[in-house]
């Protein structure tokens, strides 16, 4: 069992990682060479220009001025500078919001970390129920351990300290939530109702649209919005499966960037033509020119494209029943999306869509009928990941640890023995190993959730970030303080009744303090440190400029600024608030390292998103009520565990008390979920008709469908710089595809309004029925 000393020994190392990684961050991002792998959305921006363009041609490449490292630490103050009002203008209110999730953190256990300190562990320190135990049953134990509820004897008063603490630390943790709850819905309305134009407050993703023997789906769409939204549709366009296109649309760069490759090499040396192999990856296969082989390539997959594009446009099949259907204005928009189309609520499902950069365009030719099933195969596979994931996580962590040393490799016994080596081995390499293990799974968890068929970027990012809070509650906290092998834990909870199960959690935390302090120093102090160093967007960078780059803009391609990634730090902060809270009343000496990694990874993090993130989408916060109810689920397992530990420690009696606790915070949750979670999930109506009213004043003759018309192309028909003329080519043409078009179905006499094409078409009479002879 690791030792304060141990513990001393595990935050030298992570602090002198932590330094150094700040310290080369500091050099690197002051040399002009890196300026935009350290400042890439300034230049996205069109806010800062290049310091290499100008000055002598050392001091293009290495900053000369000595004072600027005098003060290298100055990002750190200038990253608190900017204003929320201003860093939302420049970052959205997506990346706003997810710094305040650090600032709850710091808000929540701030206040509990000091009552925990000037109450509890003094509680904690002067019993001497430890001590009697090392005495008595020849037991051993550390200084830790005394600063835990480990150290109160069976049926002490003084676990009453406990219980009225736990219920301090809820009511103040209810309270940061509800406070933070009512300001951040309040910044999303605010945020909705003075943001810019956007596609998607006028556009809706129709899903399921049945099929019709008569009418094509662009022309059913029209017939049925016609109908139904007479008064308020506009126009609409359907949805393509072009994944095939993409591929090639894909491949295509990926030749041009050999290409420019292979013309530079050429440039710099033209005494020596280039060649390449036309075998897998370039090994092997006939020796040719390279210049000319990707040039001969790239034509003909061009010709590919055109053949594949004309192919689409008269193959109904791949026209898919979806449509991006678009409004005369937001409240026609809100009215669609949250009501139900027809009695058949299979059919014509309607939602929000997503912002034109949030689409994931590959999951959109996915039919509607087949999520469910695919959705049903991920449950399964997410399962069995889970708990498999729990035999090499524990094998691992048995293996990094004294005794797992001594058992497998009995001549290292001498060395690991050393104090130094111990402490090296029992305060780091625990915390180590499973940051080390946990490095794919972000990867396997996206790739389940586009599996599932979510069409947004950012539906993908939330429902990845699910899984891994799910799984890191299961492994990493579940599986990290139970003792034993993931078989012998199936085996204990197969075995007790699910009544007991809280008591073997219980017991087993105060335990585990020691492993979880060695992680959050690996990953919450060392690994945020190494968050701002970007190592690999400065490697790929450089190679990227050395190899591909040819003209500014491929110098601004080269560029790799990355996004928040939900899916992979809203799981992780999670995790600091399960232990932080679970640990609270048990061990309080975790609550510092907690502290530490909020404040740090604040400021890192706003660091990066001023200065580094572009964020691929704006959801406007909608992930808030995923991060609330986690919180919540944190502190009710945190109830539970310390329920589960009381009960071990002959206080029955304080069983109905404690209970208490997990109601009120579950009552809690609900009223949350019913005051704010609507400005989430809903547009209000009012807000949608004073934006309209205020636009139609602005901007009496503006062209909305204009604006509209191609914001849902799918990327691959639209114009682009490389192929701009023939682009436009296809860009009409599947502008045309997605105008009004004349019905074929005999029902088309119903419709109240004319087609825009056609001018036989007889309009209803008033109440929707037809005149009859």
């Amino acid at each position: 069992m690791a030792t304060l000393g141990d513990i001393g020994v595990a935050a030298g190392f992570n602090l002198l990682a932590a330094f150094i990684f700040l310290l080369a961050f500091a050099i690197l991002r002051l040399q002009p060479f890196n300026d935009r792998v350290y400042f890439p959305k300034w230049y996205l921006k069109g806010l800062r220009s290049s310091p290499s363009r100008s000055g002598t041609l050392v001091g293009r490449v290495v900053n000369l001025d000595f004072r600027s490292y005098l003060r290298f630490l100055n990002w750190m103050p200038d990253a608190l500078k900017m204003p929320e009002p201003e860093l939302i203008d420049h970052a959205g209110l997506d990346s706003a919001v997810y710094l305040r999730i650090y600032l709850i953190g710091l808000k929540i256990f701030v206040p509990i970390a000091f009552l925990a300190w000037t109450i509890l562990v003094p509680v904690n320190w002067t019993n001497d129920a430890l001590q009697i135990l090392d005495l008595t049953k020849n037991a051993t134990s550390s200084d830790i351990d005394k600063l835990s509820i480990s150290n109160i004897e069976t049926g002490s008063k003084r676990l009453w300290t406990h219980i009225v603490m736990a219920y301090v630390f809820t009511f103040w943790t209810c309270y940061v939530l509800l406070r933070e709850y009512e300001v951040v819905a309040s910044m999303r309305l605010q945020f909705l109702a003075t943001e810019k134009r956007r596609p998607d407050q006028f556009t809706v993703l129709v899903r399921n649209i049945p099929p019709d023997v008569d009418e094509s789906v662009s022309e059913n769409v029209e017939h049925f919005f016609l109908v139904n939204h007479p008064d308020t549709y506009l126009t609409h366009q359907v949805v393509y499966d072009a994944n095939k296109l993409a591929k090639m649309v894909k491949k295509k760069k990926k030749m041009q960037n050999w290409l420019v490759y292979y013309t530079n090499k050429f440039s710099r040396n033209e005494s020596l033509k280039p060649t390449t192999k036309t075998g897998f990856l370039g090994l092997w296969g006939k020796k040719v020119d390279a210049i000319e082989f990707y040039t001969s390539e790239i034509d003909k997959l061009t010709k590919e494209m055109a053949e594949e594009r004309e192919r689409m446009a008269a193959d109904p099949k791949s026209i898919m029943p979806a449509a991006f259907v678009s409004f005369k204005s937001r409240w026609g928009a809100a009215v669609c999306a949250q009501t139900q189309q027809t009695r058949n609520p299979t059919v014509w499902l309607t939602d929000w869509a997503p912002e034109p950069r949030d689409v994931y365009w590959q999951n959109m030719a996915i039919p509607y009928v087949s999520l469910k099933i695919r959705r049903l195969i991920v449950g399964v596979a997410f399962f069995f990941l889970t708990f498999f994931f729990m035999i090499p996580i524990s094998a691992v962590q048995a293996f990094a640890s004294i005794e797992g040393i001594e058992k497998r490799a009995p001549f290292l016994k001498p060395i690991v023995e050393m104090p130094f080596i111990k402490s090296v081995i029992q305060g780091l390499l625990p915390g180590l190993a499973l940051k080390l293990f946990l490095i794919f799974l972000p990867t396997i968890l996206m790739i389940m959730a586009k599996f599932e068929g979510f069409v947004s970027l950012s539906s993908l990012e939330r429902t990845a970030a699910s899984k891994y809070y799910l799984f890191n509650f299961v492994n990493v906290f579940l599986g990290s303080i139970l003792t034993g092998l993931a078989f012998d834990q199936l085996n204990t909870f197969l075995n007790e009744s699910p009544s007991k199960i809280p008591e073997i959690v219980g017991v087993a935390i105060p335990l585990k303090a020691t492993f979880f302090i060695t992680y959050i120093m690996v990953d919450g102090w060392a690994g945020i440190a190494g968050e701002i160093l970007m190592l690999k967007p400065l490697i790929m960078y450089h190679l990227k400029n050395f190899f591909l780059v040819k003209t500014e803009k491929d110098r601004e391609e080269a560029m790799d600024p990355g996004s928040l990634g939900f899916n992979t730090g809203e799981p992780r902060i999670q995790l600091y608030f399960i232990l932080g809270l679970v640990y609270a009343t048990v061990t309080p000496i975790l609550l510092p390292f907690i502290i530490v990694f909020f404040g740090f990874a604040y400021l890192v993090f706003r660091h990066q998103i001023i200065n580094v993130y572009n964020q691929e989408y704006e959801s406007g916060a909608a992930f808030w009520p995923d991060v609330h109810s986690r919180i919540i689920i944190a502190l009710i397992i945190s109830q539970l565990s310390l329920m589960g530990l009381l009960a071990t420690k002959g206080s029955a009696e304080a069983t109905p008390v404690i209970i208490v606790l997990p109601i009120l915070t579950i009552w809690f949750h609900r009223f949350c979920k019913g005051r704010y979670e609507s400005a989430f999930v809903k547009y209000p109506l009012q807000e949608a008709m004073m934006k309209d009213t205020l636009e139609r004043a602005r901007e009496p003759h503006l062209n909305l469908k204009g604006y509209l018309q191609t914001a849902y192309v799918h990327p691959v028909f639209k114009a682009s710089e490389e192929d701009e003329e023939e682009d436009d080519l296809v860009s009409e043409k599947w502008e045309t595809e997605s105008t009004l078009v004349p019905t074929k179905r005999q029902s088309r006499r119903n419709t109240p309004l004319p087609s825009k094409i056609s001018s036989n078409s007889s309009p209803t009479l008033p109440g929707g029925f037809e005149d009859q002879p």
